[in-house]
Parts: C-alpha cells; structure tokens; sequence
C-alpha cells in the first residue's frame, strides 16, 4: 500500500493506494467523528464497505449526461431528509462523474460537509478523487460550475480495477499518458498501481503549491482543452481520457508550430500516447471551427485561446494562441472514424490482468 500525504494551508489528507485499502473507511470514519454517512455508490451494494456508522446508501450513475446541478440538487434534498449535519460526513463510491458530483454536493450542503472518496475507476484514481476539484457540466461546455473542495480522505483500492473493462483502463491511461509532458518522467515501464502512484505523487506536489489554480495547478490541464471541447462535440461518445488522449498529441503539434518545441519533441508526444494504445488522431465529424468555439469556452481562457503547452523551459499556459495557428493545426491532423480511434483491444492496449501485474 501506498499512502501519499496532500498538505494544504488549512487542510490535509492522504490518499491510500493498494489492494483492500477500501476497508479503512470505517477506520476513517471514526476519524472524523462522524456519527451518520450518506454513501452515493454508482457500483453495486456489496462494493461499498462497512462505514460503521448510521449510513444511508443512495444509489447514482456514473456518465456526463448526470452530471448537472439538478442531480446536485437531488443528492441535498435526500441529504436533508436524512438529517445529514455538518459533522457528519459524505462518501463517493464510482468513476470521475460520481466523485465530481458528490464532491460539489458536499461542498455545497450546509456549506461544506467533510466527503471522502471510493474510486472504483482509473480515471478517477488518478484524477478526479484527488485535489479538491468539484464540478458538473451546462450545456455550453464542461465543468463550468462548481467549487474548490478538499475531500478528508481518498482511498483508492486497486481491487476495484480488475473489474474494468478494457475501453475503461485506456480512459485512465489517458491521464497517466499526458504526465509524461508535465514532469512525472516516462511512467510507461511501471505496474499500473505504480503508475497511480507516480500521478497521483505529481498531482498531490503540484496542488499543494496552488490547490485553486492561480498558477502551476494549470498543467493539469495538459491537452484538456481540446479534450473537452471533443467530448462535448462527440456528445461524449469519445470518453474523457481518450479526449485528453487526442489532446495532447494537439498539443505537442501546436508546441512545434508555434515555434516552442523540436520535431523530435512533438514526435514523442505521439509515440507515448500511442504506446499507451490511445487514439491519436481527431474524430471524423467535428469541424475544426466547431472544436474552435468549444476551446473559447474553456475555463481557463481569459484572452482568446489558451493553451497548456510544452516549451524549452517545461510545460506553462499560453494566452492568446493566435486563431489561425489552431485552426492551421487540426486541420493538419489525421482523422478516422469513432469506431476506429476507440475499438477494444487496439495494438498496445493493455489487458486486465496484464495493467495490474
């Protein structure tokens, strides 16, 4: 078991990462002094581990299309009617979209209730459960609403993942691949526990220097913001991690055209996403001034299009990426079909038992 500490001015934690780690929950629970739990669990009832307290159980959906204020609305409406206090505490068992949701509708009850987090998938192992980041979606872009708040606990149980399908570890694998860029080295020689480890090392280092995204907190948006904007203009149909996937090798290719990084750079960023078995190359259908109007959305834009982009001194925002660079770039790029870029069992995808060895 891995247990990675995330220090912050006014608040710690730490995420523990290992096979059954799931079963410290009641122990963490106990921590926190919590009489009464509401667990929101996307998996099956007997994934969800003894909280050792009065508990109600609320069942949820792990998908984009819940991901709205009115499923946040749904969850502190049965958070009332439990008689949920503040001193109580809040439990997410699922994916990214689950963790997101639970997260905001803890931070917004009674104005913040502790929330500790079960994540039953990669993607949100390595992403979504860590940091503090809570949001849902509007219909004009991705995780436009929400707030800043610190789970008191993360345990990520490795048990959980032999569970996946295939198309779900490659998800993951697209946010383990875009570390390669931000500073975590080239984790592709690794365990998929020790993977998780090293991202979650990188993320845990760089939120205790900017837990709210003033600065460094923005590399973590590596190929996000062409990621995004696929997802929306896929109606999701491409999944989270395989947009970042498509995202970054963007960005590597957006890098070399403004003049930042080498061929041989941009090279690489192809060859690591595509070692992972990710897709490379755009979806055939989204135009590219229909992917540019979605970026103009990004969070965080505030001049025109900006990107997270690698340059001679490491990954940094850029403002102000010139349209006709962007647009000159994705029409450059490959396109296949959905079908294509995310069939099972690419070349290079890993199976099950293989990532976890």
């Amino acid at each position: 078991m891995a247990s990675i500490p995330l220090r912050l001015r006014d608040h710690s934690y730490e995420v523990l990462i290992g096979p059954g780690v799931r079963a410290s929950l009641a122990g963490t629970v106990r921590r926190l002094g919590a009489r009464r739990a509401v667990v929101v669990s996307a998996r099956p009832e007997e994934w969800v581990p003894d909280t050792g307290v009065e508990t109600l159980l609320l069942p949820a959906r792990d998908g984009e299309r819940d991901k709205t204020l009115s499923t946040v609305e749904a969850l502190c409406g049965e958070f009332v009617r439990f008689g949920l206090t503040r001193s109580d505490v809040v439990v997410s068992c699922g994916g990214g979209t689950t963790t997101d949701v639970v997260g905001l509708a803890a931070a917004l009850y009674h104005r913040g209730v502790p929330v500790v987090h079960l994540p039953t998938t990669l993607l949100a192992q390595v992403d979504a459960s860590v940091g503090g980041k809570t949001a849902v979606n509007l219909p004009a872009g991705k995780n436009l609403v929400g707030a800043y708040w610190q789970p008191s606990a993360v345990l990520c149980d490795t048990d959980y993942l032999s569970t996946l399908p295939i198309r779900e570890v490659l998800n993951g694998l697209g946010e383990i691949a875009r570390c390669h860029f931000i500073g975590a080295g080239d984790l592709r020689g690794l365990t998929l526990p020790e993977q998780i480890t090293a991202s979650v090392t990188l993320k845990a280092g760089i939120v205790e220097r900017d837990e709210r995204d003033s600065g460094p907190r923005h590399l973590l948006n590596y190929g996000h913001t062409l990621g995004h904007a696929l997802e929306r203009a896929t109606d999701f149909a491409l999944r989270h991690g395989e947009a970042v996937a498509i995202g970054t090798v963007f960005a590597g290719r957006l890098a070399g055209a403004l003049g930042r990084i080498g061929e041989e750079r941009v090279r690489e960023h192809q060859e690591v996403v595509g070692s992972y078995g990710l897709p490379t190359a755009l979806p055939e259908g989204p135009a590219t001034e229909t992917l540019v109007r979605l970026m103009r959305h990004d969070k965080k834009a505030l001049t025109g299009l900006t990107f997270v982009l690698d340059g001679p001194d490491g990954a940094e925002l850029v403002d102000d990426v010139p349209h006709a660079v962007v647009a000159d770039v994705l029409d450059r790029m490959p396109r296949a079909g959905l079908a294509d870029l995310v069939g099972e069992g690419a070349p290079g995808s890993p199976s099950n038992d293989a990532a976890l060895t």
